[in-house]
């Protein structure tokens, strides 16, 4: 990949749509807005560090069992991520219809 940047900087752009989406649904305290967007940023940040964390954890878990899968399952946790991906996507654009 020639220019990884710009993939990680649309990638951002969108995931940065649906987090303002979600805010605005939440609302703000119109008395302190920097303040509540400053608590809203954290949490986002925090829930998304705990996650990796924990999803790491489980795959060092699960690395020390010793299993021989066949080959042809290899590809089958990414055609899993992509087909909740396709799924999510879908639903969302099917909304807006």
């Amino acid at each position: 990949m020639r220019s990884p940047w710009i993939v990680a900087f649309i990638f951002g752009l969108l995931h940065g749509f649906g987090f303002a989406g979600a805010l605005s649904e939440i609302g703000l305290p119109q008395d302190s807005v920097a303040l509540a967007l400053l608590f809203f940023n954290l949490g986002v940040e925090i829930g998304q560090l705990l996650f990796v964390i924990t999803i790491k954890l489980i795959i060092k878990v699960l690395k020390q069992i010793p299993v021989n899968w066949p080959t042809w399952t290899e590809p089958v946790p990414s055609y899993m991520i992509g087909g909740l991906a396709a799924f999510w996507t879908i639903q969302r654009v099917v909304s807006f219809l």
